[in-house]
């Protein structure tokens, strides 16, 4: 009669230890990445359309000045630097909608992998594609002829990059909120009115005082002020970043409830 060891017992048995970072890896993040950059699709409106923007919009208004002597064409490339981050956040947050649609989120519960690792590798991914955004545009508007001091190009790029990833929360929450098939219906035209009302596509001044004061309460006012603010030389305004903060704090809560919700069901 024979009888089983502990050693053989212990080794039968699965490793049941749950993963570091709660299955967050690199090697993920790097095929999020390449998915990503393949898509020529984003990279068309994330890329090419807002530095064409400026060549059509920003150019011809290269020897006019703002008020402090700064070039308008310089205002020009920072909104749209703005507009770049903000449509590219947006669109890698919006495609979790295919994912769910595809049936990711069920695969996704039969692994270890913890949501919050998942939403990270999400959150990553759409802030390194706004900060490519963000250089595009501005080398579009170096090579173009924008001079403006090195500590303007720098503020106001971090500014746009870091603003931008209140529409990374916001995509998710959309692609949580609504089906695959209507997301981008609903994405273009909402970060249209949105722009416009953040004085991205015309100065804010130039729109009826009852939009005005409108807009100043819309996401994009308060990160195109921020961005712009090194440029005009008005000085970090605490309105734009209470505006930043509290609409990410909204759409993250958000996505993160509709996320809860959708992987409970499944």
């Amino acid at each position: 009669m024979t009888t089983s060891t502990p050693t053989a017992t212990r080794a039968t048995e699965p490793d049941r230890r749950l993963p570091t970072l709660g299955g967050f890896a690199p090697g993920a993040l790097r095929i999020e990445l390449r998915r990503v950059l393949r898509n020529r699709r984003t990279l068309a409106f994330t890329l090419i359309m807002p530095g064409a923007f400026f060549l059509i919009f920003g150019l011809p208004q290269r020897g006019q000045s703002l008020d402090n002597g700064r070039p308008v064409a310089a205002y020009v490339m920072i909104s749209l630097a703005v507009y770049a981050a903000m449509v590219a956040t947006t669109s890698v947050g919006g495609a979790v909608a295919t994912e769910r649609a595809l049936g990711w989120s069920r695969q996704l519960r039969l692994t270890p992998l913890r949501p919050a690792a998942y939403v990270a590798t999400k959150l990553i991914t759409a802030m390194s594609l706004g900060l490519l955004a963000v250089v595009v545009e501005f080398l579009v508007g170096a090579v173009a002829g924008v001079r403006i001091p090195v500590y303007v190009w720098l503020l106001s790029g971090v500014a746009a990059w870091l603003g931008s990833l209140v529409f990374a929360a916001f995509g998710l929450f959309i692609g949580y909120l609504a089906p695959a098939e209507n997301v981008m219906q609903i994405i273009g035209p909402v970060l249209a009115v949105l722009a416009m009302f953040g004085g991205l596509f015309v100065p804010v001044e130039v729109l009826p005082d009852v939009l005005q004061q409108v807009a100043k309460f819309t996401p994009v006012y308060g990160m195109g002020v921020l961005a712009r603010a090194p440029l005009t030389g008005e000085g970090v305004s605490m309105a734009a970043v209470a505006n930043l903060v509290v609409w990410a704090l909204l759409f993250g809560v958000g996505a993160a409830r509709l996320f809860r919700r959708d992987t409970a069901r499944v």
